[in-house]
């Protein structure tokens, strides 16, 4: 029988974020890792962090909750959204796209990062967009 144990085993510069103004995780991942000055962000969809519930039905209400979750989880590293050098959003319909883009730049209204934009089958809690991305300070 192999027994094995589990240490946290995290190379000096590596660095776990975490806030409560942005939802807990919901499966087995950080909100963000920084390694230096580059912060890479795990996936964001639209839950509100206090009710763990999607911010709405509709793309417009889930992208906005999306991006103020980014900003939060940014925060807490010390890093702003005009950190941002890639996105890739994930959308569970195409047609979405230009409403998307709509939200999108009232968040990125200079030198906006390059980005992915992808539909998807499913996002969890079928949510209408998923959105990750990586700083650098």
């Amino acid at each position: 029988m192999l027994s094995c144990t589990l240490e946290k085993h995290l190379p000096a510069q590596k660095k776990v974020i975490h806030t409560e103004n942005a939802p807990a995780s919901v499966g087995v991942y950080s909100q963000a890792i920084q390694v230096g000055n580059v912060l890479y962000l795990s996936g964001q969809i639209g839950l509100v962090p206090e009710t763990r519930e999607l911010a709405g039905n509709d793309l417009e209400s889930q992208t906005h909750q999306t991006l103020q979750n980014i900003e939060a989880v940014l925060e807490a590293a010390g890093f702003t959204m005009a950190d941002i050098v890639k996105a890739q959003v994930f959308l569970d319909d195409m047609d979405d796209y230009e409403a998307f883009n709509e939200i999108y730049v009232q968040y990125f209204t200079e030198e906006p990062p390059a980005r992915a934009v992808v539909e998807v089958s499913r996002i969890p809690l079928a949510a209408k967009v998923e959105i990750m991305a990586e700083a650098v300070k």
